[in-house]
Parts: C-alpha cells; sequence; structure tokens
C-alpha cells in the first residue's frame, strides 16, 4: 500500500473550512481513479504540546504509480485545482510506502 498525507496548518474560518471541505472537496477526493480508502482528522490534539495541525488527510492506493496515475488524471487534477477554494495557506502534502505488521 502507498499513502498520501496532507497536512492543513490552519484555517482562519475553521466552520466555513469544514464545511466546504466535507461539502466539496472530500466528494472530488473520493473520485481520485485507483483510491483504496481515505480518511480524515479535524482538530488534532498534539501529545506533548506544540501547534496542532487543524486537518490532516490520508488516502491510501495499491502502490506509488497508482497514486501517481490518480494525482495526474483529470479527478487528481480538480482535487489539487479545489484546494485554493478553502485553504489559507498551501498545504504540507507527503507520501510513501506504508508497512502495515
Amino acid at each position: 500500500m502507498h499513502k498520501l498525507t496532507v497536512v492543513y496548518a490552519s484555517a482562519q474560518d475553521a466552520k466555513a473550512f469544514e464545511a466546504y471541505y466535507t461539502a466539496t472537496h472530500l466528494p472530488l477526493a473520493r473520485k481520485l481513479p485507483g483510491l483504496k480508502r481515505l480518511n480524515y482528522s479535524f482538530n488534532l490534539q498534539p501529545v506533548e504540546g506544540g501547534a496542532p495541525p487543524f486537518c490532516l488527510f490520508e488516502a491510501w492506493f495499491d502502490d506509488g504509480a497508482a497514486m501517481g496515475a490518480a494525482m495526474q488524471s483529470p479527478e487528481g487534477q480538480a482535487v489539487a485545482a479545489d484546494v485554493r477554494n478553502f485553504a489559507d495557506a498551501q498545504p504540507t502534502i507527503f507520501h510513501g510506502p506504508v508497512t502495515e505488521v
């Protein structure tokens, strides 16, 4: 499995972010070809201090090639373009293989 993780550090208007994210952005993300599963969390709390991220999104694909193809697809391009419609700042995005134990 290969996981794409997106971290949104903050939101100036948390209610507006959450409303747009759940009603508009997530339905776009669910259309990514090859998507195996996704999840998201709002209002995460740090275990030992520090600034928590506002939102964390994770999407799983069979492998890196499947994730790359999904992000290059028209659906992936729509998801990427939509971020500017609700995020105050560019999110941190990373990906890599997941080892289940």
